[in-house]
């Protein structure tokens, strides 16, 4: 993560929300959730989650897609 934003602040953060590791966990496989986006400071984002109109801005996918890359790259 700090190679694509140094000055990122990293923070764990339980989400009440669903989600498909409760079934890939009856099958031995253990998941866990990292959602690397990069947000406009001017963004408020919380109005748009799960909202009618949800969305993130495709420079905040591409910067998780980059992040998401090199973590798989390095495992």
């Amino acid at each position: 993560l700090l190679a694509e934003d140094p000055e990122a602040h990293v923070l764990p953060y339980c989400l009440t929300g669903g989600t498909d590791n409760k079934a890939l966990k009856r099958l031995g496989i253990d998941g866990y959730g990292f959602a690397p986006l990069q947000l406009p400071p001017d963004l408020d984002f919380a109005p748009l989650f799960h909202g009618v109109d949800e969305r993130v801005p495709v420079s905040a996918v591409e910067f998780g897609a980059r992040v998401l890359k090199r973590l798989l790259e390095t495992c």
